[in-house]
């Protein structure tokens, strides 16, 4: 809790020392929408942007996930919340792409590590990547995009957003490689 707090001042801090050089403020938003006949998870994200010059924008964000799963086999069913805060930067480069750092403390109700199998626990995740950006009419953009985790925590939310498989020698699927895709609209505030 401690470094999510000292994330979130730094964040501020850096916004205040280039205060003179604030553009604009955005809104962020994202989504994520996933179910099947045993379970699934819904999140939203928001961030608060400010824009340096014309194609840099950081600020705070924040998450809530909602979990539920159901085992048709034992009939066990359950349901929990996840949720966090953290900061983030984009670069844009022209009207076509960005590229960006992303970091998010999430507090988790189970710990599945070896040395304790209960919760809750924060866990941490730190997303580098990029992709199109589009602006409309100077009132919105969207930004989609791959983020690769680079920390990639055994207790982390994203895990179950992970879409791609490495292949083992005989072709068996593998582990999941820790990549998410992100859509997110912002809207111009300022």
């Amino acid at each position: 809790m401690r470094r999510l707090f000292i994330a979130l001042l730094s964040t501020f801090m850096l916004s205040s020392a280039f205060a003179q050089n604030i553009d604009g403020t955005e809104l962020g938003i994202d989504g994520y929408f996933g179910a099947s006949t045993n379970g699934g998870n819904i999140s939203i994200g928001a961030k608060y942007g400010f824009k340096f010059q014309e194609n840099f924008i950081a600020g705070p964000s924040l998450r809530f996930q909602r979990n539920w799963n159901n085992n048709p086999i034992s009939g066990f069913e359950s349901s929990y919340n996840v949720f966090g805060a953290g900061a983030f930067v984009h670069a844009r480069y022209g009207n076509v792409l960005f590229g960006g750092l992303e970091f998010e403390m999430m507090r988790t109700p189970f710990a599945t590590t070896f040395t304790t199998t209960n919760g809750p626990t924060w866990s941490p995740a730190l997303f580098i990547g990029g992709g199109y950006s589009q602006e409309f009419n100077e009132k919105f953009r969207i930004n989609a995009g791959i983020m690769y985790d680079v920390i990639n925590h055994v207790n982390s939310p994203f895990r179950q957003g992970y879409f791609i498989r490495k292949s083992g020698p005989q072709g068996q699927a593998g582990q999941f490689i820790p990549l998410i895709y992100r859509i997110t609209f912002f809207f111009v505030l300022t």
